[in-house]
């Protein structure tokens, strides 16, 4: 069994979905600390030739785990992150389609970021088609460090094989794969443009809102990298 580990993260970008796409069981790690500045809450839009943060306010103390960090609902952000689409995306062919999705996604009653993330990454994999398990890291009870950490996950999860980013060479030790018997191996991030229906030049690293309203139900055709993951450990 494939399994990808990742932190929540608010309306990603298509690269995300394919990871998720990519395995049998995708890990939402969020019983891991909060870093502000992070992609945990914010993302970018496509504004002609710029890019904009749309952030989510969030209430954090020093310390705080992902999954312990509330909404600040006393901001109106669904109006303000709502009127940023329409700036951006109205000129897409599908942007009333993905206005509604990412509505149904905000609307979840919740006041914790790592639910509302679940809950709109799972609304829209819904709807691309992907049907990969969603679990969370923190029903585990997972101990150790780093690499230590995933192995424990890794055993109560039966898993064979996992998929990581490119950055994983900073934290993970190869020997640790091998001993287990566990493949390694690394994503791909090498995608083909798709339509913006903006007149500019191409931007790809925005959130996923932007693909969904350019290509509707093509999304995922969009969403497969060009290259083969890289095996590093087998």
């Amino acid at each position: 069994m494939q399994v990808a580990v990742i932190q929540s993260n608010y309306i990603p970008w298509r690269g995300y979905f394919d990871f998720i796409n990519s395995v049998d069981t995708f890990v939402i790690y969020d019983d891991v600390q909060f870093s502000k500045g992070s992609w945990r809450n914010r993302n970018k839009v496509k504004f002609r030739n710029e890019t904009k943060w749309i952030t989510l306010p969030v209430k954090i103390n020093l310390g705080m785990l992902i999954n312990e960090v509330k909404i600040n609902n006393s901001k109106d952000w669904k109006k303000e992150h709502a009127d940023l689409f329409k700036l951006s995306l109205s000129h897409a062919p599908n942007y009333k389609e993905a206005i509604e999705l990412w509505d149904e996604g905000v609307n979840k009653s919740t006041e914790y970021l790592s639910e509302l993330n679940e809950h709109m990454m799972k609304t829209i994999c819904s709807y691309m088609g992907i049907s990969t398990k969603f679990v969370r890291s923190e029903k585990y009870n997972l101990s150790g460090t780093k690499t230590d950490r995933l192995m424990d996950l890794f055993t109560k999860l039966d898993c064979t094989s996992y998929l990581s980013g490119p950055a994983a060479d900073d934290y993970l030790d190869f020997e640790h794969f091998r001993n287990n018997k566990i493949a390694l191996k690394y994503k791909s991030y090498d995608y083909n443009p798709y339509p913006q229906h903006d007149g500019f030049e191409f931007n790809g690293g925005v959130s996923i809102i932007d693909l969904i309203a350019n290509t509707g139900k093509q999304a995922l055709i969009h969403c497969t990298s060009k290259s083969t993951n890289q095996i590093i450990v087998e």
